[in-house]
């Protein structure tokens, strides 16, 4: 047996009905060409194969007598593939908003702790003919982190897949469950190493406080220079901000990796704060829409990983800092710059007391109590009466650079679907997959029946950026960003099915009155040749040297809009992809 955290039981005391404590995630699988198995069948074959590579396959939980303290993890000599993975047929017609809306009602269900705590869905029905692989694990079994390592025992960087090494043959218990002895032996165990283990940690912790309460003065000033003028303790409310039911909402949208990047490197801050950027400026209009943008900028909670380089266990190690999103600033670049000295100063003061955070801890007669008072705080409504601490759920994951295949069939995304919760009623979670960021929105459907809205202020956002990109000189000092390549194509053609254009950034921004239709590569190229505005000659010369880009900009252009040589071989960023 093995003791659940006190950080990994908590997603256990705190879930309710109205809040299932699972993630998972969405991938959209294109099958091999000349497909004509059965894909279900042969996925849980696929996975019938795989399950002993991770623990949260084959463990299920042991509940302690009366709840007195937290629960351990058993191995399950038992597992039913047909319950676990499960096979799923879309109505006609088949589109990629049915498929996200189905997913949203699979994530509202809690999963059975009888058994190990993971369900696999196989969809299909879809109308561009793909299948689409839905997950869920239980959060007290992983983390975000954990997940990714989760993965990497599913899926394959080939088509053909690898050789894995069947399980090792074990002995078969004869009882279900473990007997209530041995289980309250192990518990007082637990507990009593729990105690001691806080009990040496105490100096620690005590030196941590100490340092908060009487910091260093140089990092103090320069904690003070970065952080935001307007900061509150707490959110302001908002719609978001109320107790959820159990029904939920889902949208995914993918944004360019390459591009973000780019955003990133161009304006001097990290990846991380151009995505808080990103959904800061979508829930800016979102509100906006109704006229309840709150005149006190927006936070996220955003978690923050404690993991140690090259560990795989899958448990929790996180916590969360509070960020401002600067939504009260008009200006998309200035509010960029003020979430990154939001983040710097709360990361900096995370850094601290890191190495004394406990993801373990004493817990005796905690479940029933945190339980009962989660059901209270749920079902009274006196969430939608106290002021939040955050407004929105952000995470952002790195996943997997490169191609992936799950039982021979291309993953083309990797939408996360995560948690929405009491007084939180959005979450935005990103993974990083194969040169693309897709972004997953989960939330209560009763809070925010329009998730779609945000999903497409979120591509409008990230355009503008980019574009903002060309009127502001890089950070002084930053060496030239390269022009990144476009990883996400956009569809040119007209009859594209409903599913594809959805599940493409382009298309979706296409939708937006300040986006314009694209011509084809060749034809945009020669287009912009014949005009020669600055940018369209910049375009034609992405691929050129800088001085040749130049030259031909100045001959075609009128003299007074000509750029400058350096200026024109990074001008357009989206130009180099085509």
């Amino acid at each position: 047996m093995k003791h659940l955290s006190g950080l990994d039981a908590t997603f256990l005391h705190l879930e309710t009905p109205e809040m299932p404590m699972h993630v998972g995630s969405l991938n959209v699988l294109d099958l091999p060409k000349g497909y004509a198995g059965d894909f279900y069948e042969d996925a849980k074959k696929f996975m019938a194969s795989r399950i002993h590579l991770a623990d949260v396959f084959t463990r299920k939980l042991a509940l302690m007598p009366f709840d007195m303290t937290n629960p351990v993890w058993v191995e399950d000599n038992d597992i039913d593939l047909d319950y676990h993975v499960r096979h799923i047929t879309l109505p006609k017609p088949g589109t990629n908003r049915q498929l996200q809306q189905y997913v949203a009602r699979l994530h509202s269900s809690l999963i059975d702790r009888s058994r190990p705590m993971w369900e696999f869905y196989i969809i299909d029905g879809l109308k561009s003919g793909q299948v689409a692989l839905y997950t869920k694990v239980h959060h007290a079994g992983i983390d975000g982190q954990a997940g990714v390592e989760v993965g990497k025992a599913i899926f394959d960087l080939e088509p053909t897949g690898r050789v894995v090494k069947p399980p090792r043959s074990r002995p078969r218990g004869n009882s279900y469950q473990l007997g209530m002895a041995e289980l309250a032996t192990a518990a007082l165990r637990n507990t009593a190493q729990q105690y001691v283990k806080l009990f040496k940690m105490a100096p620690a912790i005590a030196r941590a406080i100490s340092g908060i309460a009487r910091p260093d003065e140089k990092a103090a000033e320069k904690d003070a220079a970065a952080a935001p003028k307007k900061f509150n303790l707490f959110a302001p409310r908002t719609s978001l901000n109320v107790s959820i039911t159990n029904q939920r909402t889902f949208a995914g949208r993918t944004i360019s990796l390459a591009e973000t990047k780019y955003i990133a490197k161009h304006f001097g801050v990290s990846l991380n704060d151009v995505v808080l950027a990103t959904v800061s400026g979508a829930l800016r209009h979102y509100l906006a829409d109704n006229n309840e943008l709150p005149a006190k900028p927006l936070v996220a909670g955003v978690p923050v990983s404690l993991r140690e380089a090259g560990d795989d266990t899958a448990n929790n190690q996180a916590s969360m800092i509070l960020v401002s999103l600067a939504s009260d600033i008009t200006d998309p670049v200035q509010r960029l710059k003020a979430i990154n000295a939001s983040s710097t100063s709360s990361k900096s003061t995370m850094n601290r007391f890191k190495a004394v955070i406990l993801d373990d801890f004493p817990t005796f007669a905690a479940p029933w109590l945190v339980s009962g008072i989660a059901s209270m705080v749920g079902r009274s409504g006196i969430v939608n009466l106290l002021p939040p601490a955050a407004n929105v759920a952000i995470s952002n994951v790195a996943g997997a650079p490169f191609p992936m295949y799950f039982a021979g069939a291309l993953v083309t995304c990797y939408y996360p679907v995560s948690i929405a919760s009491h007084g939180t009623a959005l979450n935005v979670t990103v993974q990083s997959y194969n040169g693309r960021m897709d972004y997953g929105l989960i939330a209560c459907r009763r809070a925010v029946p329009d998730i779609t809205e945000i999903g497409d202020y979120m591509l409008a956002e990230h355009k503008l950026l980019m574009e903002l990109t060309q009127k502001h000189p890089a950070v002084a000092g930053a060496a030239p960003a390269p022009v990144p390549p476009r990883t996400v194509a956009e569809p040119s053609d007209e009859a594209e099915t409903e599913a594809e254009t959805e599940a493409k950034p382009a298309a979706a921004a296409r939708k937006k009155p300040a986006a314009r239709k694209k011509a084809p590569v060749k034809v945009a190229a020669k287009k912009a040749a014949a005009k020669a505005p600055v940018k369209a000659a910049a375009k034609v010369a992405a691929k050129a040297p800088a001085k040749t880009a130049a030259r031909k900009a100045a001959s075609k252009a009128p003299a007074r809009k000509a750029a400058p040589a350096k200026r024109s071989s990074s001008a357009s960023p989206r130009a180099a992809a085509a």
